[in-house]
């Protein structure tokens, strides 16, 4: 494992939490912009260091920031309906078809951003973890040779399935994890119970959402990627 995969994993399971928490047990007054901050620096480490050994193309960058804003305009077009938004296929995609460290980038972004839209609060940096963590397994599971050598047709199906399960569990859970956090005055199994039941509708909304947009969109947006990819020669790994 190379160094910029061990910094990559380092963050995501540890780095990133370690802030979270940190968040949690040392609260003052707004420092959910703080830790905000330290989230989407910590998400930048391991993208920019997968530049290193080439030279990083600024098509690359750009094309992350489009997936950003289409991840935030989706979910910012769909504010009437609560928990029914695209942002996390946007994400979800982004991770299948640029790659691990630019679907964390892409996650922690759209939670950060969308959130000047739908209202920042200590919520924010969990939903930018949960986001980001989200996009960063798609790329682990379906970025690598393995995945690639089925198809983009082939990938169709499991991409759903995951998106509907990374929504569910993942998103969900660590959301729910939050609350029970922030909120609940006194934690014990009950509270804990209450707040994940009361969850659950929402999320599997959130789900469904996650899987229909997937269904909708994940053809082509992977081979519109895999196709810049492959024209400009983008986030190609160092031999």
């Amino acid at each position: 494992m190379g160094v910029e995969m061990r910094l990559t994993w380092v963050i995501t399971l540890l780095g990133i939490p370690a802030a979270l928490l940190a968040g949690v047990l040392f609260p003052f007054e707004r420092n959910y912009y703080f830790i905000s901050l330290v989230v989407v620096l910590l998400a930048m480490l391991p993208f920019f260091a997968s530049f290193e050994g080439r030279k990083p193309q600024a098509r690359e960058i750009v094309v992350v920031a489009v997936m950003t804003a289409l991840a935030v305009s989706g979910r910012a077009a769909f504010f009437m309906i609560p928990q029914f938004k695209p942002g996390m296929a946007v994400v979800i995609l982004s991770g299948v078809g640029l790659g691990r460290e630019s679907g964390f980038v892409v996650g922690a972004l759209t939670g950060f951003v969308s959130n000047f839209i739908f209202g920042q609060g200590p919520w924010t940096p969990w939903q930018m973890f949960a986001y980001g963590l989200s996009g960063f397994l798609a790329g682990v599971i379906f970025s690598g040779p393995a995945a690639r050598n089925q198809g983009l047709g082939n990938l169709n199906i499991p991409v759903i399935i995951y998106g509907t399960l990374a929504t569910f569990v993942i998103y969900g859970a660590l959301v729910d994890t939050s609350s029970v956090l922030m909120w609940a005055s006194d934690i014990t199994w009950a509270s804990i119970s209450a707040i994940f039941i009361s969850g659950l509708m929402f999320n599997a909304l959130h789900a469904f959402a996650s899987a229909v947009f997937l269904a909708l969109l994940s053809t082509l947006v992977v081979e519109k990627l895999t196709r810049l990819k492959v024209r400009f020669g983008l986030f190609e790994p160092v031999p």
